[in-house]
């Protein structure tokens, strides 16, 4: 229970709900679900699935923010925004991937807030916080010995260097396992995503760091992409009080 009680989380309240963490639960059911069906493989043996797969993201979303907290409701609605504007910058603007169509599909930004609040529900459950200190330790060795192996094996150097950057934020942030849980729900659709062949990264990022498809290392930008998050919902707070 020591972890419960030293737990400091910028959020204002503790434990997941049930129904919160059945949303969270389904999430990766869901993503195979979903991103199956706007496969390239889908596409080619029956109809283009994108229509229903926003469709799908769409209500997902409704529903998981249907039972949300008020604090979780405001992190997700202001993550779809964020995480568009986030696309045009690393997809359209650097190009450090792409989509299989030109236009960026309706359903990621939705898709982005899901990710963040599955991963805060996880990170907020009784069981995480019980066990705080263990998990982050497995977190720790984890992250550490998958950018390593990714940057050596695959010759990933864009991960090991943004996989650096990832530990320096989560010393920032004073080890909090939220940004862990984050990162690893954002590690399952990134596989899944370019294993279904949704989008694909560029060999080399910014034309010269050469990666993998996908690169472990693009958990730095969602961490950060979470930092900020946090600070938009922080002023909204403070300017509604």
């Amino acid at each position: 229970m020591s972890g419960i009680a030293t737990a400091t989380w910028e959020q204002e309240r503790v434990l997941s709900t049930k129904w919160e963490l059945v949303y969270a639960c389904c999430f990766p059911f869901f993503t195979i679900l979903a991103l199956g069906i706007d496969s390239v493989f889908f596409t080619n043996q029956f109809f283009d699935g994108r229509q229903l797969t926003n469709v799908l993201a769409i209500l997902y979303f409704v529903g998981f923010y249907w039972v949300a907290s008020v604090p979780l409701r405001k992190l997700m609605f202001v993550m779809v925004g964020l995480s568009y504007i986030g696309e045009l910058i690393f997809c359209k603007l650097l190009g450090m991937y792409e989509y299989r169509t030109p236009m960026i599909p309706l359903y990621v930004p939705f898709g982005h807030a899901i990710v963040y609040a599955s991963g805060y529900v996880y990170a907020h459950a009784f069981w995480s916080l019980q066990k705080e200190y263990s998990i982050r330790k497995y977190f720790l060795w984890f992250f550490a010995a998958l950018f390593l192996g990714v940057g050596i094996l695959l010759q990933d150097y864009f991960s090991l260097v943004f996989g650096v950057l990832f530990f320096w934020l989560l010393k920032r942030k004073k080890w909090q396992n939220l940004y862990c849980f984050i990162a690893l729900c954002v590690v399952f659709i990134e596989l899944v995503g370019t294993y279904f062949k949704c989008w694909a990264w560029e060999p080399e990022i910014f034309g010269f760091i050469p990666t993998s498809n996908p690169p472990m290392g693009a958990v730095f930008f969602y961490a950060g992409g979470d930092v900020l998050l946090a600070k938009i919902v922080k002023i909204w707070d403070t300017k509604k009080n």
